[in-house]
């Protein structure tokens, strides 16, 4: 069943995913106009159509870029973010609670305040040639998306893989863009030395679905078409199916995970959506304004596998689910990811190569 894609008359909130900006669990004030609501933000009560919501980019001062991170859920391991927020506008993204510890809200400002990490190459470089760096995969992003809309123009991703292809460092990249074939070449040169895998996120095949929940992202048919150019480049590309929104998405695994196959993906994995802090408001509101007649089930099905919540913070639990439904869900995407033969384990990326360049431009074999 395809969605109806949403009527935008004069909406000052088109291709945005949040409709709201709550205010951030950290803030003590809350300061709004007495009587106004969030279908009247960021409009003139002077002007007679609101005003379009611009995105807004901010120069990141961060002295590192590295983030190390231990959780038992993915095990150890190091991300680097060249942004903070995302454009993209995910309404699920488990990312946005982040944006309150900058003291703005996870809803329209994670979309519209982007802060850039400018320095992030030169960071990264100072980083990979320290002598405490043990050469290890770097994911890339961890977080928000590393080839959203503002990185075609800012090409701080692409900066970044050059230092970690010149360093010989492994890299995993994951996003749901379209815009990582632009940096085919770089890719196919770390692929050589096993330096490199990829994952696209692919969470729906309904276009209108994306429209409505993934506002900025590329279209379900581009990224397949991604999975397609890495492949025939050699490239080692995998599918996330992630996240699976129970009620809503995942009784597309199947076809999901057999498109990405055709496409040329050889591996595979997926998440069950996670709805953590304020997100759990926004996704509400959000299932209550696109699709209302949907969102009594969807809440509850994400319940049936939270323990009655629509959040379980657990270690082991909170990626997955656990009862019946959740069961359900993993023996599905099992299943079909060894039908399509997307259930190999991945080679584990080279560090082998790795190589210091300091300043002086000697080369230094690790």
């Amino acid at each position: 069943m395809t969605i109806p894609a949403p009527k935008h008359a004069a909406d000052p909130l088109k291709a945005r995913g949040a409709a709201a900006n709550p205010v951030g669990r950290f803030e003590k004030l809350d300061l709004s106009a007495e009587g106004a609501s969030s279908a009247d933000w960021p409009g003139d009560p002077e002007e007679d159509s609101p005003r379009p919501l611009k995105t807004e980019f901010f120069r990141d001062h961060s002295k590192t870029v590295l983030v190390y991170n231990d959780s038992p859920d993915i095990g150890p391991g190091v991300m680097l973010n060249p942004y903070r927020g995302c454009e993209h506008g995910c309404i699920y993204c488990f990312a946005r609670p982040n944006h309150e510890y900058l003291g703005l809200s996870a809803g329209l400002d994670f979309e519209s305040k982007i802060f850039v990490k400018t320095e992030a190459p030169a960071l990264l470089r100072r980083e990979l040639n320290a002598k405490k760096w043990t050469p290890q995969t770097i994911a890339l992003s961890g977080v928000t998306d590393c080839y959203q809309p503002i990185e075609r123009k800012l090409k701080l991703t692409r900066k970044c893989l050059e230092v970690l292809a010149e360093f010989r460092n492994p890299v995993g990249l994951i996003t749901k863009n379209h815009l990582i074939t632009r940096d085919l070449d770089i890719l196919q040169d770390m692929a050589r030395w096993n330096g490199v895998r990829a994952y696209i996120s692919l969470t729906t095949l309904q276009p209108d679905l994306v429209h409505l929940m993934e506002p900025r992202t590329s279209g379900p048919a581009a990224r397949l078409r991604a999975i397609e150019t890495l492949a025939r480049a050699g490239i080692p590309v995998g599918v996330m199916t992630a996240p699976v929104i129970p009620g809503l998405t995942d009784h597309e695994l199947p076809a999901l995970l057999k498109a990405a196959s055709e496409a040329g993906a050889q591996s595979a994995g997926y998440i069950v959506v996670r709805l953590a802090h304020g997100l759990r408001e926004l996704f509400q509101d959000w299932l209550e304004q696109n699709l209302p007649l949907k969102k009594d089930r969807v809440l509850g099905r994400i319940r049936d596998l939270r323990g009655g919540k629509l959040n379980d913070t657990r270690w082991g639990v909170r990626k997955t689910g656990e009862g019946p439904y959740a069961d359900l869900i993993a023996q599905t995407f099992k299943q079909n990811a060894k039908k399509y033969g997307l259930d190999k384990p991945a080679t584990p990326l080279s560090t082998a190569h790795f190589r210091r360049i300091p300043e002086d431009g000697q080369l230094s074999f690790f």
